[in-house]
């Protein structure tokens, strides 16, 4: 499963929390939202740090698990985007990383949330399909 942008949200969203059914998940500038079951306003969940033991329901918690479970779990965005992207979906690539979690983070060069990110996205993300 793989979406842009707000589609890219909803994949985190779904495809994190039915991982017996998806073991490809790509979000192409999707925000970082770990917490939409949260009763909080999303005000407040947007601006919390990422934490992956606890981001998703606890999708991440075991890595070993997540790491057999997922074939590829990719993220990327533009060096150019709006804060909310660029700073939610790096720091949570490296928190996940640095949790044991095998994800594949990729940035475009200069270009914001538009068309010309998601071709280099796709551009990385495709191939890595059929690996």
């Amino acid at each position: 499963m793989a979406g842009l942008s707000m589609g890219g949200m909803q994949t985190l969203f779904i495809g994190l929390h039915h991982l017996d059914l998806f073991a490809y998940i790509g979000s192409l500038s999707g925000p970082i939202y770990p917490d939409l079951n949260s009763k909080q306003p999303l005000s407040d969940i947007q601006h919390r740090p990422f934490d992956a033991k606890t981001a998703y329901d606890e999708a991440f918690a075991n890595p070993a698990v997540f790491n057999n479970r997922v074939k590829l779990f990719w993220l990327g965005v533009g060096t150019a985007e709006p804060e909310q992207f660029r700073t939610g979906i790096g720091e949570a690539a490296q928190a996940l990383k640095q949790a044991g979690v095998r994800v594949e983070y990729f940035e475009s060069a200069g270009t914001a949330h538009e068309w010309q990110t998601w071709r280099r996205s796709l551009n990385d993300f495709v191939p890595r399909l059929f690996r």
